[in-house]
């Protein structure tokens, strides 16, 4: 993991806070040929995490600190939580040795499955309808895409809220 970032919203698409870190490698670690191929394509994202890098240790001892000076209990939400909570939650445990988040995560696609009534494999942006988006940018940097997603969740809340 390069870079991660947080956004802390209520339910009412308030953001409460953000959190952001970009990585020093680890050890030994090299890139996976497409996963290099994906940031000489995107180089303003590679070099926005290339900047400021922390020791993973710290990185996450402060994001825990974080998580747990927020109000309420956290959920992890992303899209894909699968994708990203498995890397959130590995460090968190190899470098804190704890996760606030316990297993919580939740699938920004399966919930946008079950709105829309549809398949997982037809559960996709393109599919989404408009008012689950905000103009907001979509860089792949990681707290843009932190803040994007969320305010994305907090629209879809309000869209499953008002059928019910």
């Amino acid at each position: 993991m390069l870079s991660f970032g947080s956004a802390a919203y209520l339910a009412d698409k308030t953001l409460i806070a953000t959190f952001t870190a970009n990585l020093e490698t680890l050890p030994g670690a090299n890139g996976h040929p497409e996963t290099m191929d994906w940031w000489s394509n995107n180089q303003t994202a590679w070099d926005a995490c290339r900047v400021d890098c922390q020791e993973p240790t710290a990185a996450m001892r402060n994001y825990v600190d974080w998580l747990k000076a927020l109000p309420g209990k956290p959920v992890f939400v992303g899209y894909p939580a699968a994708y990203d909570f498995m890397f959130i939650y590995w460090y968190l445990m190899r470098f804190v040795g704890e996760s606030p988040f316990s297993h919580s995560a939740l699938d920004m696609k399966t919930f946008a499955m079950a709105l829309l009534k549809t398949n997982y494999r037809d559960a996709t942006k393109r599919n989404m309808p408009k008012s689950w988006f905000d103009d907001l940018p979509h860089t792949h940097v990681a707290l843009d895409d932190a803040i994007e997603q969320g305010a994305m969740f907090c629209n879809m809340l309000r869209n499953h809220y008002r059928f019910q």
